[in-house]
C-alpha cells in the first residue's frame, strides 16, 4: 500500500511538471536582423527596411552632385520631424535613428544634431566656458549649420473581412533647401501585409 502510494505521488509529481513545463514562457535569443512578424503591425524590421531604401534612394538623386559641384563640398543634413499619421503606435524615433544611421554611414553628406538634441549640446558648452580649461573648451557660435532637413510622415490604411486583414503602410520622405526652402528631393516607400488570423471556435 505504501509502494502504491508513493507512486501514485511521483506520477502527480511528473505529471505536474511536464504540464507547467509545456505552458510556461519560452524564451529565445534570435539575431537582431532576423525578420519577426508577429502581429502584423510595424516594427522593427519595417524600420531598418523604409530607412535604408529612402536614404538609398536620396543619395542616387541628382541634388546631391548639384550642391556638392556648386558649394565644393558635401552637403550638411538634419533628421527632422518624422510624424505617426497611422491607426497605430510606431515608435518614429526608432526610424529616426535608422535614417540618420544611414545617413552618417553612406559618407555621402554631413550629419549635424537635431534640434531636440541640440539645447544638451549648447549648455555642455556654457558648462565648459565656466569650468574647462582655455585649452580643451568648445568655442560658443561654432555650430556648423545644416543645408538640408528631412522630414516625413507614416499613414496607414487597413481593410479587414472577417479574419482576414490587409494593412498598408505608406511613408513619405521630403529633403528640403534650409535656405530656399526648395524641396529638392521626395521619396516614397509602400509596405502591404496581408494577415490572416485563425477563426476562434465557439
Amino acid at each position: 500500500m505504501k509502494n502504491f502510494s508513493l507512486l501514485a505521488i511521483i506520477l502527480v509529481l511528473g505529471m505536474a511538471f511536464v504540464f507547467t513545463s509545456c505552458g510556461g514562457t519560452r524564451v529565445a535569443r534570435v539575431a537582431p536582423d532576423t525578420q519577426i512578424d508577429l502581429s502584423g503591425r510595424w516594427n522593427a524590421t519595417d524600420s531598418q527596411l523604409v530607412a535604408e531604401e529612402m536614404i538609398r534612394d536620396v543619395l542616387s538623386r541628382p541634388w546631391i552632385g548639384n550642391f556638392t559641384s556648386a558649394n565644393n563640398r558635401q552637403p550638411v543634413v538634419v533628421v527632422g520631424e518624422v510624424r505617426n499619421r497611422s491607426s497605430e503606435h510606431i515608435e518614429t524615433l526608432i526610424f529616426t535613428r535608422d535614417l540618420e544611421r544611414e545617413l552618417i554611414n553612406s559618407g555621402r553628406v554631413r550629419f549635424v544634431a537635431s534640434s531636440a538634441e541640440r539645447p544638451e549640446l549648447r549648455a555642455e558648452r556654457m558648462d565648459q566656458q565656466l569650468h574647462a580649461s582655455a585649452e580643451s573648451m568648445r568655442r560658443l557660435g561654432q555650430e556648423l549649420g545644416a543645408d538640408f532637413l528631412l522630414t516625413g510622415v507614416i499613414t496607414t490604411t487597413t481593410d479587414q473581412l472577417r479574419n482576414r486583414r490587409v494593412i498598408f503602410y505608406q511613408t513619405n520622405m521630403e529633403l528640403t533647401n534650409l535656405e530656399t526652402n526648395e524641396r529638392v528631393w521626395i521619396g516614397q516607400k509602400r509596405i502591404m501585409k496581408d494577415i490572416t488570423q485563425p477563426r476562434r471556435r465557439i
